[in-house]
């Protein structure tokens, strides 16, 4: 007898034993997304229900398409690890973990699969329906923290999800321009930007002065919102799609 999943789409049970009890009372109001970033398949699985490893998600989505469930949605699985998002540090308890199988930038980024991204798209349509997770809180590993993650990066088809109906887009500026702000620069103008980001949701100083940290986090932004080049710096380009997106929130987003 198989056991049921949490998802209406098709999937399978794969426990892994490294869980724990969300907090009382608190809602599952994000969705984040992380690619595997390990060499095969196999290895990630192994990795994430390894005991020893103390890492976990709730879903693991192969290239074939194929979905496993490793944690049960009422659980807090452990895959956000230190992170950061609209004033929350901690992510787990709030959220639900996909892995999508992709070698990663260490290992050999590659694009993700027509049929792996169709069953990603239908296991978040799911998740988001039956959690009523807003668009702009399906996120990338990346923007939680930018410090550490570059997954699911700037191959993973951010635009197609959301014609799909996943996650909050809007099409890119297009890059004309050259840059404007960059690690270094200081004054209001980086103030501003700093503050535009911090309001979107990201763990950002707003101190005026462009240094590493905001690096960081301008590139986690291009990775989701303008993937087209990561670079780190603010060109008119960025400074667009980042206001176009703030635009399309609601107020109280």
């Amino acid at each position: 007898m198989s056991v049921a999943t949490d998802t209406g789409v098709k999937a399978r049970v794969h426990p892994s034993p490294n869980h724990g009890q969300r907090p009382d009372g608190a809602p599952i109001d994000m969705l984040v997304l992380h690619y595997t970033g390990m060499p095969t398949a196999q290895d990630a699985l192994q990795r994430l229900c390894d005991p020893r490893a103390e890492v976990s998600a709730h879903y693991f989505v192969d290239e074939d398409g194929s979905i496993l469930q490793c944690v049960p949605e009422a659980r807090r699985a452990w895959h956000a690890g230190q992170s950061f998002w609209k004033g929350d540090a901690d992510i787990n308890s709030r959220s639900v973990g996909v892995e999508i199988v992709n070698p990663g930038h260490e290992f050999g980024y590659r694009p993700f699969p027509d049929e792996q991204i169709e069953a990603v798209i239908a296991l978040c349509l799911d998740i988001c329906g039956r959690h009523k997770i807003n668009p702009w809180m399906v996120l990338a590993h990346s923007d939680i923290a930018p410090n550490r993650k570059e997954d699911p990066g700037e191959l993973f088809p951010w635009a197609r999800l959301a014609k799909a109906g996943v996650g909050h887009f809007v099409e890119p500026e297009t890059i004309e321009s050259g840059m404007m702000m960059q690690e270094g620069d200081q004054g209001q103008p980086v103030e501003a930007i700093q503050s535009m980001l911090a309001l979107y949701g990201y763990d950002i100083e707003i101190t005026g002065k462009f240094d590493g940290r905001t690096k960081q986090v301008v590139m986690a932004f291009q990775r989701h919102f303008r993937p087209a080049k990561v670079d780190g710096v603010i060109d008119e380009s960025t400074i667009e799609t980042l206001h176009r997106l703030l635009a399309k929130l609601p107020t109280l987003a």
